[in-house]
């Protein structure tokens, strides 16, 4: 259907169907109604939108600016559909792209919605009963390209937000990892959503082969699921996750652990807080470093189970802290828990040869066993117990002054 009985028809370019061009004498009166309309679309927003009166004026200003814009494009349009203009930089460009942070897209549908209805009101009185139907019909499908514009400017802000937030976390995981983590670090997570004031963890892994952004999400999506806040970063080959809320550190790394790439995945230990989670990242990093020394390690593994292969990589905290959590206790237990110990690891775990060995009875040993088990949390019967066992005698014996 033309929208005026004199009206020329024209191609939109690059379009199969035809669209018309307005009639000269509708466009000339809508042209001298652009300020009336205006006028009038921003007096109904003040009087229907309570959210548009607690605006400051200067942003009532742009946004009343944009109503104009609007009102004016459409009139272009109306005069010739196939010259191609962009809805986007001639409505919206006049705004600042900061706008879009004091309004929102459910808003700016009112405030179009709003707009259209002032023009629509006004039609017949504008261009005549003669053109009326016309011009309705060409502001209906104009309003279209009005919604599509407007859910554009918010994708693009979104995006931009989006791409700025990636760069923020990144840079606030990276702080994380060396140890500078302060209050401006805090400042910026919090930012980001980060709400957690206890049980922080790091926890790394390989980077996946796939989308690693499609993997982050599914982490931060985890993480949200258990009621976890998650600070995630793709460094290189490795993907490293800062959780906060952690109460259970196995069962936290076990949430997100599907998302990680081939390989190790190591869990730092459970911090007060932000500011010190350079100690789970420095545990953590570690970890991921030595755990290719032991590839029955569960997955994920905490990095407190590696002391063994840190040490033995050369880790100077996992040394410090085999000394300090298993061979001092058993040292100032007494007791004859540390010779008993030795005894039991140097005849392969035979109790009545440690027994033999140290001229007491199997009971007797069998009792310190037991208390070993308790003091240090290993057991001397268990393979794996045994060589951390056999790790931190060692280093005990080369580090102690004694």
């Amino acid at each position: 259907m033309s929208p005026t009985r004199r009206a020329k028809r024209v191609n939109r370019p690059g379009d199969s169907g035809t669209l018309t061009r307005g009639d000269a004498v509708a466009t000339k009166r809508l042209e001298k109604a652009i300020g009336a309309l205006t006028n009038e679309a921003t007096a109904h927003m003040r009087e229907e939108l309570p959210w548009f009166r607690a605006l400051s004026a200067e942003n009532r200003s742009w946004i009343g600016l944009i109503a104009g814009a609007g009102i004016s494009s459409f009139v272009d349009w109306f005069r010739d559909p196939s010259s191609g203009a962009t809805v986007t930089a001639e409505v919206f460009g006049t705004a600042p792209r900061e706008l879009t942070g004091v309004i929102t897209l459910q808003q700016t549908v009112e405030l179009v919605r709003t707009t259209i209805g002032v023009v629509e009101a006004h039609v017949e009185k504008v261009v005549g009963p003669s053109h009326a139907a016309a011009v309705r019909e060409s502001v209906m499908l104009y309003s279209r390209e009005i919604a599509f514009a407007a859910a554009d400017v918010y994708a693009r802000a979104a995006e931009q937000r989006g791409a700025w937030d990636a760069r923020l976390e990144a840079l606030i995981v990276d702080s994380v990892l060396r140890g500078e983590a302060d209050e401006a670090v805090r400042s910026r997570a919090t930012a980001l959503g980060w709400a957690s004031t206890s049980g922080v963890c790091v926890v790394l892994g390989l980077t996946p082969s796939g989308d690693s952004a499609a993997a982050v999400d599914g982490i931060k999506r985890n993480a949200r699921a258990a009621r976890l806040d998650a600070l995630c970063a793709v460094q290189g080959d490795r993907l490293v996750v800062v959780l906060g809320g952690v109460s259970d550190v196995d069962r936290a790394a076990g949430t997100i652990a599907g998302h990680f790439g081939e390989g190790p995945i190591v869990s730092g230990p459970v911090v007060e807080d932000l500011l010190a989670a350079n100690v789970s990242a420095r545990a953590a990093v570690a970890g991921l470093r030595a755990a290719v020394a032991w590839p029955e390690a569960p997955r994920p593994v905490s990095s407190d189970d590696l002391l063994p292969e840190r040490s033995l990589a050369g880790d100077g905290h996992a040394r410090r802290q085999l000394v300090t959590s298993v061979y001092q206790p058993l040292v100032e237990a007494g007791s004859g828990l540390l010779e008993t110990l030795t005894a039991y690891l140097d005849t392969s775990g035979s109790i009545e040869g440690a027994g033999r060995l140290l001229f007491v009875h199997p009971n007797t040993v069998r009792y310190r066993l037991r208390r070993i088990t308790d003091v240090t949390g290993l057991s001397p019967g268990h393979a794996r117990d045994a060589y951390t066992l056999r790790i931190a005698l060692t280093l005990g014996r080369l580090l102690s002054p004694s």
